[in-house]
């Protein structure tokens, strides 16, 4: 946590926005690098592990525990070596300028010399009675993180794209039967998975069909929802073990419009090296991974963006540079990775 007796430099070296896995690993490696970094940690502190009931796949981990005690874990080791963590949300960044300008909601203002963005996503929610309150109690919005808890139950899949289809399939593992209630009469996802998904005798399919609240049993967990079929009217309720939500993610992407790359669905667009198009900004985690999603790859892109900008501050150290006011396009080797972007169609910021 920031210490009031212990004044920030006037021009940070780096700044880490976003306290989910890829921004505490980012936060750990700045630090041993003697960077002094400094962490902003967002409104949705922790990132998606924070709602993940318990994380048995994170290495290192073979007890199970929870999202949000990962969490702690990650920030308390980061902080022993130095992150300053400070409870606030980033309301805008200035990047065609540098040093880069970052403001917070609290009216503080920062400069820096490198960022590292880790604002991740947020799942869509489906904004139906009981689906918060029932978070982590049965309603999932990750089969990876959270089917093997299931294992021998009766499963729901809201959705019908590929993440949908994908991750019931993968749930089929564990439960006895999954239902994939899909408000249209076809899925979206790709034929192969269609395929696969029609060829699966534990998938049923609920067509037309909208979920209209998720319910409470008597342990406090899900017991079942209620659907109504948009086309006949019909409303049903259907007992169920646990509701996993594939209805879309929506990248945290408000500060960079109009001033970073994006992709056609919204995600920052980076080169192998967690670079973005401007140099001296690096992103890491879900705000430009729409493959993996993981707590593990999370992190390990958290490590390779916080390591490229220890190489670009040595870089900038090396050329003499010592944070005068200079258009950020004029750095040193800016622009030479373009070509090795990531294979996604540039949309103009």
């Amino acid at each position: 946590m920031a210490d009031e007796k212990s004044p920030r430099p006037a021009v940070e070296e780096t700044i880490i926005i976003g306290s989910g896995p890829a921004g505490w690993t980012a936060g750990l490696y700045t630090a041993r690098a003697n960077l002094n970094p400094l962490l902003i940690t967002g409104n949705d502190y922790g990132g998606q592990v924070s709602i993940t009931y318990e994380v048995e796949n994170y290495p290192g981990f073979p007890e199970a525990l929870s999202g949000p005690e990962l969490v702690e874990k990650m920030k308390e080791q980061a902080e022993k070596f130095g992150l300053t963590t400070e409870y606030d949300h980033v309301s805008e960044i200035v990047t065609d300028q540098h040093p880069f300008i970052v403001r917070t909601a609290n009216g503080k203002e920062y400069t820096a010399k490198s960022l590292i963005l880790c604002t991740g996503a947020r799942p869509r929610f489906l904004q139906v009675p009981g689906e918060k309150k029932l978070m982590g109690k049965g309603v999932s919005y990750c089969a990876t993180c959270d089917g093997f808890f299931f294992r021998g139950k009766d499963l729901v899949v809201v959705g019908g794209g590929d993440s949908a289809v994908e991750e019931g399939l993968f749930l089929t593992k564990f439960a006895t039967k999954v239902r994939i209630i899909h408000r249209r009469d076809e899925l979206r996802a790709s034929k192969i998975l269609r395929d696969r998904a029609f060829a699966n005798d534990k998938v049923e399919f609920v067509w037309n069909t909208v979920v209209t609240s998720i319910n409470e049993g008597d342990g406090g967990s899900v017991a079942g929802i209620t659907t109504e079929n948009i086309i006949t009217g019909q409303v049903e309720e259907l007992k169920t073990d646990g509701v996993f939500v594939y209805v879309g993610h929506l990248p945290n992407n408000d500060l960079y419009h109009g001033k970073l790359h994006l992709d056609e669905d919204g995600h920052l667009i980076t080169d192998k090296r967690m670079r973005t198009n401007v140099a001296g900004i690096f992103a890491a985690g879900e705000i430009q991974d729409k493959v993996f999603k993981q707590v593990t790859t999370s992190a390990g892109q958290g490590c390779a963006a916080a390591m490229q900008a220890e190489k670009f501050l040595a870089e900038l150290e090396s050329e003499g540079y010592h944070g005068a006011g200079v258009d950020a396009r004029e750095f040193p080797d800016y622009g030479s990775f373009i070509p090795q972007m990531a294979e996604r169609e540039l949309v103009p910021a």
